[in-house]
């Protein structure tokens, strides 16, 4: 993970990620590089832009969560909506099994 992490750095400085870099990268974070694996993650980036992916990832980004529902006021209501969740919970055991004899015919 290092490698990657190293290879963005360097595409964010505006740096060449090249096998030089990338090693520099990694020896001033405290990680002795491999060789083996700073090229195999060389060759994988190979025609690559990382630039024009990370910009089509940020389009992919988790939207914003929703804002909460302002709470009722009205008292009335909210005694209505506890009544009839208490009465979805109060399924027998008798109708969940029916429920799922339907599944397997």
């Amino acid at each position: 993970m290092e490698y990657v992490y190293g290879a963005l750095l360097l595409n964010a400085a505006g740096k060449p990620i090249d096998e030089k870099g990338l090693s520099g990268v990694l020896g001033a974070a405290g990680v002795a590089p491999d060789t083996a694996r700073v090229k195999a993650l060389l060759a994988s980036l190979e025609g690559v832009n990382l630039a024009e992916l990370l910009a089509k990832a940020e389009t992919f980004a988790a939207p914003a969560p929703a804002a909460a529902a302002p709470a009722e006021k009205k008292e009335g209501k909210g005694e209505k909506k506890e009544e009839e969740k208490k009465e979805e919970k109060g399924v027998s055991e008798e109708e969940a099994a029916e429920g799922l004899s339907a599944l397997f015919g």
